[in-house]
């Protein structure tokens, strides 16, 4: 029992430190993305999104790679075993070297030869195109160098370091903004270049801090070629995970700019910005939460695996919904006085964006609990090739001359299908019950997204406000109070609401 409070309060520790880091970070983002916007102009800012969609198109190799590093520094650093713990670190170094020198020649050859030939770029913006493609190259390569760096954190759950360097990120990329303003070179590349500065820095300071901080990162480096090689076939197929997931949205990334214009790249970029600020509130969370269930399963302690589980995904859809309901109901108030300058379609992207983000915060715990088995062949080859149809599906709505925003529409189902084969596999994986993930998790879920909806949508729709920030603020308050209330009656169990009560009367006596 107490094992259990402990870890508790430890992953409530990690996510509010974590959640000081995103109110930080929003406020500075927004601020940011505006600047940015209005320095590069549309076109410019379209560019630099897909652009940089061709580098990310290569991250599928680093995502699988990245999952099963974190993977197993979490899994021995819950065994306990330092010397596996020392292998698992610097194994990982290794195939992260090897892996960066390889992306970065099929940028050279592959990426240079897509941008020539098929992005739809303006001519004379094409130098500048190449400049942000060298540019995102090198960021991307250390940022792979990075992953074990920032598994290590993780998986020791050092969450007060890693929001203070996330706070530093974030005012670096405002004083990046700032600096367009006075530049008196092509904005484009000094913000590609600027980036990669930023980068740099982020880099060095985790390196620092895990050698100082972590007995693995330091000593004699040992590489171990079998534990290589599992690592390497564990990320092998976890690659159908993390392709599908590169295809549905630097894919379709490239897609919209090959059938459309590089003001709906632009458009996309705002509206995926958007759905990131949210969904950075649910990751705090999950990172909070992950090495906790990864750890319940190295345990052996299933009715714990199965709470974090269930209240996990629960949770991260409360916390999408809470921010996702106001943005979605008053999207047009708040891009115009957000950045003034709006894309045609950002309006529409943002709504469907946020929809989808509902529905794939569910499965986050889901896919952990996977991860965290090791066995991933079967759950990659149904699930990743599940996801990898998004691409040809789009392609070919794209070609039969649909708009560009049934995109979305496609990922949503995919996502439905996907979560069901989730469930399904894990109940012969772990031991999951199905019918207990729909009544404890999906048909909350629904619940609360009916009931909290139903007085904001019609405020919005009936209230005789002609004033844009004003009927916005009402929006938000409502929502907020409806969600509240909602998520505690009908989202919450009696132990979940006895909690919260507890909590409530220790903070009024407190108080009076």
């Amino acid at each position: 029992m107490d094992n259990k409070l402990s870890k508790n309060a430890l992953i409530a520790k990690n996510t509010f430190l974590l959640y000081i880091r995103s109110l930080f970070g929003l406020v500075v983002s927004l601020y940011t993305s505006r600047v940015i916007l209005n320095s590069l102009g549309i076109d410019d800012y379209g560019i630099y999104n897909v652009v940089g969609g061709i580098v990310a198109m290569f991250s599928l190799l680093s995502n699988s790679l990245s999952a099963a590093i974190s993977r197993y520094l979490t899994f021995e650093l819950g065994g306990g075993n330092i010397n596996k713990l020392r292998i698992a670190f610097f194994s990982s170094i290794a195939i992260q070297i090897g892996l960066a020198l390889i992306i970065f020649l099929l940028v050279e050859i592959l990426g240079i030869w897509f941008l020539n030939h098929y992005i739809n770029i303006p001519t004379e913006r094409l130098e500048a195109a190449h400049w942000v493609l060298q540019c995102s190259a090198i960021t991307f390569v250390i940022g792979l160098m990075s992953v074990p760096y920032n598994a290590a954190i993780i998986a020791h759950e050092k969450m007060v370091f890693f929001a203070y360097i996330s706070i530093l990120e974030q005012v670096l990329k405002l004083i990046v903004a700032f600096l367009l303003y006075i530049s008196p070179f092509d904005k484009l590349k000094i913000y590609a270049v600027l980036l990669v500065i930023v980068s740099i820095l982020i880099r060095t300071i985790y390196g620092m801090y895990c050698k100082r901080k972590f007995e693995e990162c330091n000593g004699k480096i040992i590489i171990n070629k079998p534990f290589i090689l599992e690592m390497v076939g564990f990320a092998g197929w976890n690659f159908l995970g993390a392709g599908s997931g590169v295809l549905m949205t630097q894919g379709v990334n490239v897609l919209m700019n090959i059938f459309f214009t590089v003001a709906v790249n632009a458009a996309r970029g705002i509206a995926t910005q958007i759905e990131g600020v949210v969904m950075n509130f649910v990751n705090n969370f999950t990172t909070a939460i992950n090495p906790q269930i990864t750890k319940s399963y190295a345990s052996g302690d299933r009715e714990c695996l199965f709470q974090l589980i269930y209240r996990g995904s629960k949770y991260s859809f409360f916390l999408v919904l809470f921010f996702a309901l106001p943005i979605s109901l008053e999207t047009d108030s708040i891009l115009m006085l957000w950045l003034g300058l709006v894309p045609a379609y950002t309006s529409q992207f943002v709504r469907l964006s946020l929809l989808v983000a509902l529905l794939s915060v569910i499965s986050n715990t889901l896919v952990t609990a996977m991860l965290a088995t090791g066995n991933v062949k079967k759950y990659q080859i149904v699930v990743g090739g599940t996801g990898m149809l998004v691409f040809p599906l789009v392609y070919i709505a794209y070609y039969v001359g649909m708009p560009p925003a049934i995109s979305y529409v496609i990922t949503f189902l995919i996502f439905i299908v996907q979560l069901f084969y989730r469930l399904l596999l894990l109940r012969s994986m772990i031991q999951l019950s199905v019918c207990c993930f729909l009544k404890q998790v999906l048909l909350k879920d629904v619940y609360v997204l009916v009931l909290s909806s139903i007085v904001p949508i019609m405020l919005h729709l009936y209230l005789p406000i002609e004033n844009g920030l004003f009927k916005l603020l009402i929006i938000c308050f409502a929502s907020a109070l409806t969600t509240i209330i909602s998520i505690f009656y009908c989202g919450c169990d009696q132990k979940e609401k006895a909690f919260v009560r507890q909590k409530l009367s220790i903070f009024k006596y407190k108080i009076l």
